[in-house]
């Protein structure tokens, strides 16, 4: 935890301070109650936080919903939020115990106890969503409640746990609005957080109002916000160009940010240590043709990452050859270390050895939303098949009927994108990784499980690199997915909002409150 440096970069355009506060002079009250438009590609697969593990939602979620804890910008370690102080009791790290503020009231007036925070957590585990969240609470074992005092007894020790603990996964809800046994389903969303939403149209937009009753870690509860959802990332520049949105974030077309320039007139441009990655994910289950892990190491074989970040993200992404990403805790290159450059001979002789009828014919979902998805997938698909050893069937699916057919099973690889839950190393190993994580590829193994445990038994997250390095050394070695890229985050903004560089920063925290108008 200690050692993920995160960082806020400056700002590429800077407005004179004479102008902005000559113009806040004149401005007054007035810009108080005028709404802050923002533009993503993010959308939302459920408002329930039982139902959801994406960043579209969480970052509606770090908003309207709080959590025990929470991260300031560029912080690594979670500070209090709806508790008033939480820790570990003992040194064992399989008891964490947490006190609530007091007088915290949802949006019927209802004050929250610690009986609320209990019911969100037990139900995310019952209810088990094959979209939600439950593969990052695989060590919390059982919750007990008293008053504002909460307890969460862990099946193993986890200094990872308040870091999962402070995300979308520990969003709390009013008991009384959400069923036990299924997810919410009629457009509502009830927390405490710093906004309260006040409409939805699924798809299209979420409408956002300081909730005057928050308390919390967030100084100041800022102004409206609508956020408008678009269907891909040329539809979003189409509407930042327009300026029909303030703010355009996640994702604009890699052309986007890497046309930018520090003197373009009229907008702020910020990069954040995101730390988005991407991976090819490969279903290992029995009914796949990918089964057999020498199957899968050839398809390790042919990826030419150099070639896809190139022809596809115009230098806006770097390849990828690990689990966890350059700058990370335990970082390795253990994907170049084990296919050092694309090798179509080695490739079949794996394939040769594993008995497998060529070319082996494989499908290739990804989500709808981003041309270069597509783009990409057409250049996976063209490197796999030039060797003559794959035949590869792509087919974009919309985003909650991809992630439907890959938890069931009916695609035999899948693209999917991954940012960062909370600072540390783990949320790039166990959730992925682990038996019964959030990838739903079918991956087991008990030296990988083992791994990810030893590296939760550290406080002093420096001390788990030697067990996450050993990690990614079996992870290139079974292949349940290939990585392929990262990169940092572009927020757009107009040049009289201010606070965009505080919106996201690889905490997993969405900061909709920071935006104000200059």
């Amino acid at each position: 935890m200690q050692s993920v440096r995160l960082r806020i970069l400056a700002s590429l355009l800077v407005l004179a301070i004479a102008a902005a506060g000559g113009w806040q002079l004149m401005s007054g009250q007035r810009e108080e109650s005028r709404t802050i438009t923002v533009g993503t590609t993010d959308t939302i697969t459920s408002l329930d936080p039982a139902g959801a593990y994406d960043a579209g939602s969480w970052a509606l979620f770090s908003n309207v919903f709080q959590s025990l804890l929470t991260f300031e910008p560029g912080a690594v370690t979670p500070v209090p939020d709806a508790a008033r102080s939480c820790e570990f009791v003992g040194n064992a790290l399989t008891v964490y115990r947490c006190t609530l503020r007091e007088g915290l009231t949802f949006p019927s007036g209802r004050a929250m106890t610690g009986l609320d925070v209990k019911y969100s957590f037990d139900r995310i585990l019952s209810i088990n969503s094959d979209a939600g969240p439950a593969p990052l609470l695989d060590t919390l074992q059982s919750v007990s409640a008293s008053g504002l005092s909460v307890s969460f007894r862990l099946s193993a020790p986890d200094a990872t746990f308040p870091f999962k603990v402070a995300t979308g996964a520990g969003a709390i809800v009013d008991r009384t609005k959400y069923p036990t046994d299924r997810l919410r389903a009629d457009g509502g969303a009830d927390g405490t957080g710093p906004y309260v939403l006040t409409s939805y149209d699924k798809g299209k937009q979420a409408g956002l109002r300081p909730n005057d009753a928050y308390q919390g870690a967030v100084q100041d509860t800022g102004g409206p916000v609508l956020v408008r959802y678009y269907e891909d990332s040329a539809a979003l520049a189409k509407a930042w160009t327009a300026r029909q949105v303030d703010v355009a974030t996640r994702a604009l077309p890699s052309a986007v940010p890497a046309g930018l320039t520090a003197g373009a007139p009229d907008q702020r441009v910020t990069e954040a240590d995101s730390n988005e990655t991407r991976s090819l994910v490969l279903n290992v289950r029995a009914s796949s043709p990918l089964e057999d892990r020498r199957v899968r190491q050839a398809l390790a074989s042919l990826v030419n990452r150099e070639k896809l970040v190139a022809d596809v993200y115009g230098g806006t992404a770097d390849p990828l050859y690990s689990l966890i990403p350059t700058g990370v805790t335990g970082h390795t290159t253990s994907f170049f270390d084990t296919y050092p450059k694309p090798d179509p001979h080695r490739a079949r002789e794996l394939l040769d050895a594993a008995g497998v009828n060529m070319p082996v014919r494989l499908t290739y979902g990804y989500a709808e939303g981003r041309e270069s998805d597509a783009a990409e997938a057409a250049e996976l698909k063209s490197q796999l098949e030039a060797s003559g050893l794959f035949t590869v069937t792509t087919k974009a699916y919309e985003r909650t009927d991809f992630q439907r057919r890959y938890a069931a099973g009916e695609l035999d690889a899948y693209a999917v994108g991954r940012v960062a839950d909370y600072p540390d190393p783990d949320t790039f190993s166990g959730p992925l990784v682990g038996t019964g994580g959030s990838l739903k590829n079918g991956y087991s193994s008990g030296v990988a499980d083992r791994l990810i445990q030893d590296s939760r038994r550290y406080e002093d997250r420096s001390g788990a690199a030697a067990a996450l390095q050993q990690l990614q050394e079996v992870v290139a070695q079974d292949v349940p997915l290939i990585p392929l890229w990262q990169r940092n985050e572009y927020v757009l903004s107009t040049e009289d909002v201010d606070g965009a560089q505080y919106l996201s920063d690889g905490t997993g925290v969405f900061r909709l409150w920071r935006l104000e108008w200059i």
